[in-house]
């Protein structure tokens, strides 16, 4: 009787235990916020902000896009790789994460994160001033093999920095062999490009495509496997006869060690929000190409675009 008595006592009192005890919540009981490691307005915040509409409704809870800037997005991405892994912080990786202690910015690389899928790409491409003398890639690139050009889009060794220096390896010159001036951005590059302050401009032809209009710059090449929707014009280099390309690319990421199940309903939440029609006309509008790859594939890209980049970074000499 004591045992039954001690049985059945313990039953009540796990009983009472889990009728006190809270309901596990089930994911997403809250809103949710992207760090965005660059500046509002900028490509990338662009890019989030327009996907961020689509993923809350996907969610079921707001989105709060967040901009930290500086270091040459070390501090935004840091932010992200070292917030708690519960799914409430997510972020937009960008290609700068395969790099970083590549040229000894931080201690970051794919592996600091659980990424989720790129989300959009964007070409580097060849800009000139209208009145340059070269009218095509191949007058860029034969003028370009005396040393005597230059170009600008980015920070030294970020990706408009490795664009012309694998056009040029590609071409059979040394990868340094257009000068490369930082930069902040494409807007002011554009502006030293128009002022004939530097001979050509690698980022991206969406930043150029306002001056390209108003007819102060001339657009002659795009370094995509394939001609672009948006400058259905302007040829590849492949078509040109350079064999190279390079596309920058925009992610959702995680802080590495999100719960499995987490991380997958995140994946598909993130996967239906980018295939919404809403969202896919929004970046194409802008010239923007959107890509959803998932997480499997997304790493694996990730871990080539680092050996690839590293590569190119070594033969530029900034490699650390």
């Amino acid at each position: 009787m004591t045992s039954l008595k001690f049985t059945f006592a313990a039953g009540l009192t796990a009983l009472a235990t889990l009728v006190a005890a809270p309901a596990l919540a089930e994911y997403p009981e809250r809103p949710v916020t992207i760090i965005v490691p660059w500046g509002a307005g900028g490509g990338t915040d662009t890019i989030i902000r327009i996907f961020a509409v689509g993923f809350e409704k996907e969610l079921g809870q707001p989105i709060n896009v967040i901009n930290r800037t500086g270091g040459s997005g070390v501090v935004g991405h840091s932010a992200i790789a070292n917030s708690t892994a519960d799914g409430y912080t997510l972020g937009a990786c960008t290609s700068e994460i395969t790099y970083f202690e590549t040229v000894g910015l931080a201690d970051i690389n794919p592996a600091s994160y659980d990424l989720i899928s790129r989300l959009a790409t964007i070409p580097a491409g060849v800009t000139v001033a209208a009145d340059s003398p070269y009218g095509s890639i191949q007058e860029v690139v034969e003028a370009a093999k005396s040393g005597e050009l230059s170009s600008s889009g980015s920070g030294l060794g970020g990706p408009w920095h490795m664009a012309v220096a694998g056009m040029m390896k590609t071409a059979g010159a040394s990868a340094d062999t257009v000068k490369f001036i930082p930069s902040k951005g494409g807007a002011p590059a554009l502006q030293d490009l128009v002022s004939g302050g530097i001979s050509m401009f690698t980022g991206s032809p969406i930043e150029a495509r306002a001056l390209a209009d108003a007819g102060e710059v001339k657009i002659l090449g795009i370094m995509a496997d394939e001609r672009s929707p948006a400058f259905p014009d302007v040829p590849t280099l492949k078509e040109s006869g350079v064999d190279w390309s390079l596309t920058n690319w925009f992610s959702l990421c995680a802080p590495s060690g999100l719960p499995e199940d987490i991380k997958a309903k995140i994946e598909t939440a993130a996967e239906a929000a980018h295939g919404s029609a809403a969202v896919q006309d929004a970046l194409a509008q802008r010239g923007i190409t959107p890509l959803f790859d998932g997480s499997e594939a997304f790493s694996a890209f990730a871990a080539e675009f680092s050996g690839a980049a590293k590569e190119l970074l070594t033969d530029l000499g900034i490699a650390k």
